[in-house]
């Protein structure tokens, strides 16, 4: 199920190659993998991602997240991945929220405001009220 954040992202579960020709088709223009090979074994492969992505004409990034947390080089990875996409991005991992929360990140980053942001996943039925602090620091807010 893809929840829209706003018309430059959308986040999902563990999305299968078979599906990215549709997400082409429906007007993304890149996909964003948050998600760390083998985090379960029945998961689809990066490499098999990326190849679906590259034939159906998507950009494709893979930023993994592991339940370790958050590091500067994955929010500056996000923010890259966001602002050289063209267009919307798709975004996955096991469940949704670690794409979501990468994306706050990347945002703050890049001078969003935190207020915004975490009204934008509230919307999208995401709570990221843990990351705030982060949030206001990025954003230069704290």
């Amino acid at each position: 199920m893809i929840r829209k954040i706003d018309e430059q992202i959308s986040v999902a579960p563990q999305i299968a190659p078979e599906d990215v020709a549709g997400f082409a088709d429906a007007g993304f223009k890149a996909i964003v993998n948050n998600r760390p090979e083998g985090e379960e074994l029945d998961q689809p492969t990066g490499d098999a991602v990326r190849a679906a992505a590259e034939a159906a004409g998507l950009a494709y990034a893979e930023i993994p997240v592991t339940h370790a947390g958050f590091s500067a080089t994955q929010v500056e990875a996000m923010a890259k991945a966001l602002e050289g996409a063209g267009g919307p991005v798709l975004a996955y991992c096991r469940s949704g929220t670690r794409s979501c929360n990468l994306w706050a990140l990347a945002e703050a980053s890049r001078g969003g405001d935190p207020d915004t942001l975490t009204a934008k996943a509230a919307g999208a039925g995401y709570d990221i009220s843990g990351i705030r602090p982060l949030l206001d620091a990025l954003s230069g807010r704290a």
